[in-house]
């Protein structure tokens, strides 16, 4: 869309451009074919656009993809994009504020790719909300203030660098592909922006660690960001002791910490006795046969490469909303890395209940109380799906933080049933093999909706 176009648009629409706002409309078309371009659209992809305002990107992407989310904050833009695409299925438009918009249903539309023209005044917090820590979007094609761009990509040392650079760069590798001036925007803002590619970033060969605990030393750092970590740092291990195992300055200020570092730090302070170990193979299990009468023990490796019939528990832990937890299984894991599972499961050790096993699961991965009341969904029999295993059902009421070893789980999300269902539905590779047998099983209990809040869905 050409200059003529857009002031078109706004006039009819009784639009004056909103400062509030941070509306500045781009006009430039080869800039927005340039920036659409660096998206590398495909007929698979669902594309997310965030402040399409009078559409300069969507008129392009539009064509390109096989749904398009449109995001915008203005009512009256939000109007108009909904009238101009009405006849046109695949695109969707909301009438929201990016920042807080709900991405979660995003997981069943993958691939998920994310483009936006963002206001300066919340740049930060929508990137925030969408290319968090396991976001559904593989690709990343930004235009923001030049200063703020800068501010992302930073190098320890540089003044730009703080807690907004490690945030997105512990998840995202970046890039500035371009810089636009001001004289490509209607108004004209009064400083240059930036357009910048993310793509995720690989961390297959680093150690694991835990992104919530990083997080949190790093918010504690950088709150006095000129000052020493030392005092802002727990107790425990002592900080001389762990700045000289990592030749890190005992007068180090967070600006000069760089990310592997902050990595390194993580894990010295993880307090978890399972931070560094996803499975242990000399575990002993019961071998039972299928009508699960206890035959002999043998050892988790051998129960696994052998095909032999054990134990196990799942446990679906679902909040005051009706949300239920999720965990994405470790990339260490031996057995379906890296995919999305129950709340908490796990085998039962020899000559351990299925009651006594579920709770420990939960307090040894979630961190969540022995005291947590369990109710028994039901029980599973043993085939391939299930690895061979016996499975009992659990299903859990739980409102509190949970806390998990980084070595067993990548991260855990709350998601609304619904969302569950479409996700499977679509991607059901993105779940362990026993998950959907184990929802199956959830929908069709009467605990579903009598105790769990849930929508009964035969």
């Amino acid at each position: 869309m050409n200059a003529t176009r857009i002031r078109t648009v706004l006039e009819q629409y009784g639009i004056t451009p909103s400062k509030a706002l941070g509306q500045n409309f781009l006009t430039d078309e080869n800039i927005a074919r340039f920036i659409v371009k660096q998206l590398e659209p495909t007929p698979h992809d669902c594309i997310i656009e965030v402040g399409p305002g009078a559409g300069s990107l969507t008129e392009i992407v539009a064509p390109l993809c096989r749904k398009l989310i449109l995001i915008e904050f203005d009512k009256r833009l939000a109007d108009y994009q909904r009238t101009r695409w009405a006849e046109d299925s695949h695109v969707e438009v909301h009438q929201a504020d990016a920042a807080t918009w709900d991405p979660r249903p995003l997981f069943a539309e993958q691939p998920v790719k994310f483009l936006g023209n963002l206001p300066y005044s919340s740049g930060g917090a929508i990137l925030a909300n969408f290319l968090h820590h396991e976001s559904p979007c593989s690709r990343a094609v930004i235009m923001l203030q030049k200063e703020l761009v800068e501010r992302i990509l930073a190098k320890p040392g540089d003044e730009a660098y703080g807690l907004l650079t490690l945030r997105m760069q512990m998840n995202w590798e970046g890039s500035m592909v371009r810089t636009v001036p001001p004289t490509a925007f209607r108004p004209q803002p009064k400083v240059d922006s930036a357009v910048m590619v993310l793509t995720p970033r690989d961390a297959q060969n680093e150690p694991i660690y835990d992104h919530r605990l990083m997080d949190e030393l790093m918010r504690r750092c950088f709150s006095c960001r000129r000052k020493q970590m030392r005092k802002q740092m727990p107790a425990l291990p002592p900080w001389e002791q762990v700045c000289a195992e990592l030749r890190i300055s005992p007068t180090a200020r967070p600006e000069e910490v760089s990310l592997s570092q902050w990595i390194a730090l993580t894990r010295a302070y993880d307090t978890n006795p399972l931070a560094d170990i996803p499975q242990q193979d000399n575990e002993l299990f019961d071998v039972v046969d299928e009508e699960d009468r206890v035959l002999r023990q043998a050892t988790r490796r051998e129960v696994h490469e052998c095909g032999l019939i054990h134990r196990a528990v799942h446990i679906l832990v679902f909040n005051k909303h009706g949300d239920c937890l999720l965990q994405k299984r470790s990339r260490l894991k031996d057995h379906m890395p890296g995919l999305w599972d129950s709340s908490a499961a796990g085998h039962l050790d020899a000559g351990e209940t299925y009651d006594h096993a579920a709770h420990r699961e939960l307090r040894e991965e979630l961190n969540i109380p022995q005291d947590c009341p369990l109710r028994l969904v039901g029980k599973i029999p043993p085939s391939p799906s299930t690895g061979m295993e016996h499975v009992s059902l659990y299903a859990a009421r739980y409102d509190g933080k949970v806390r998990y070893p980084a070595a067993e789980i990548s991260t855990a999300l709350p998601f609304p049933p619904a969302i569950i269902d479409d996700w499977l539905e679509w991607r059901p590779q993105d779940f362990a093999s026993s998950f959907a047998t184990c929802w199956k099983l959830m929908k069709t209990s009467p605990l579903a909706s009598t105790e769990l809040n849930y929508p009964h869905r035969s």
